[in-house]
């Protein structure tokens, strides 16, 4: 039955500001009216509709105001690059200083967080292969840690 999402909601303050950040980050507008405007994630599958009111001033919480756009394990390798490159920027996660990518090795996932105009939290996320050895692993990992410690279990299954 369920295939997918198909869309996601997002308050903005002011619609033409908001539809200019989201065409930097290369979604496509799909359609549009005076308060409202909706952007394709992927075409014909996906769209992100962003709504002008006063509910952007509701205070963020991880259950509200928060979506995750899947990447490539490359390009979230990548994304700091290529946000800087747009003028976006990224913002720590969950109590972490750091606003590089990082990998959830029990979660199996990887991700790097950065905000729209109106503090509507944005998530580059990718799936990462784990190795079972490693599954129990809740810190966040640093890529390159990450890498170090997958190479160093893959060295040792192979042995």
């Amino acid at each position: 039955m369920i295939e997918g999402i198909f869309e996601a909601h997002l308050p903005v303050k002011n619609l033409d500001v908001s539809v200019e950040f989201y065409k930097k980050l290369g979604l496509e507008l799909a359609w549009s009216d005076e308060e409202t405007a909706f952007f394709w994630i992927q075409k014909g599958k996906s769209w992100l509709g962003l709504w002008e009111g006063n509910e952007y001033q509701t205070p963020y919480h991880p259950s509200l105001r928060h979506i995750a756009f899947r990447v490539s394990y490359e390009n979230l390798k990548e994304s700091l690059k290529w946000l800087d490159s747009i003028q976006v920027k990224v913002v720590p996660f969950g109590g972490r200083k750091s606003i590089e990518p990082f990998i959830r090795p029990s979660q199996e996932n990887g991700s790097v967080y950065f905000e729209d105009p109106d503090g509507n939290s944005l998530e580059m996320m990718c799936s990462v292969e784990v190795p079972n050895a490693l599954k129990h692993i809740t810190d966040k990992l640093s890529i390159e840690d990450w890498e170090e410690l997958a190479k160093s279990e893959l060295t040792k299954e192979k042995a």
